[in-house]
């Protein structure tokens, strides 16, 4: 069982750093892109931000998930820590944030970018979500940070189960 655990904690930590090392290079790659009015080099980050997000983000997300939950069942001592019970919590918010608004934008503004490269979509409806995906991020990069936070430093957080 012990090797299971430490099987639960590596890919739960393989997972994080991939998710917040996805995290900051999206917002890297936000603050480099040109604008939608230089076209071609617009759909080429943004073409490379929608693989960040389904390469490297989503299976990291899907990771740090389920290793999460899995730790939980496999850890005993877990059930009854509050700290691992507000990860969980986060960790849907995280979740939630990622899909809706990083997943699912940066997928769809990569698209749109590319048909607009090649004559089928109209310029002048891209960049909208620049602003909220960038907000996103940071919101979702500061969750994270304290989720690692409450795994290194475990506070006691009342839980009562009986």
């Amino acid at each position: 069982m012990d090797a299971v655990r430490r099987l639960m904690k590596f890919l739960h930590t393989m997972g994080a750093i991939g998710l917040m090392g996805a995290m900051a290079a999206l917002l890297v790659l936000l603050s480099v892109a040109p604008p939608p009015s230089s076209l071609a080099g617009y759909a080429l980050i943004r073409g490379a931000m929608g693989a960040i997000a389904t390469w490297i983000f989503l299976p990291s997300l899907a990771l740090v998930l389920l290793a999460g939950l899995l730790a939980i069942a496999v850890h005993r001592g877990f059930h009854s820590a509050g700290w691992a019970w507000v990860k969980l919590a986060t960790g849907i918010l995280i979740f939630e944030g990622g899909f809706v608004g990083i997943q699912g934008p940066m997928q769809e503004e990569a698209k749109r970018s590319a048909a607009a490269l090649a004559g089928q979509a109209d310029p002048a409806t891209l960049a909208a979500s620049l602003g909220p995906e960038r907000n996103t991020l940071w919101v979702l990069l500061a969750v994270a940070t304290a989720n690692v936070v409450l795994g290194v430093w475990r506070p006691r957080i009342g839980l009562r189960i009986r």
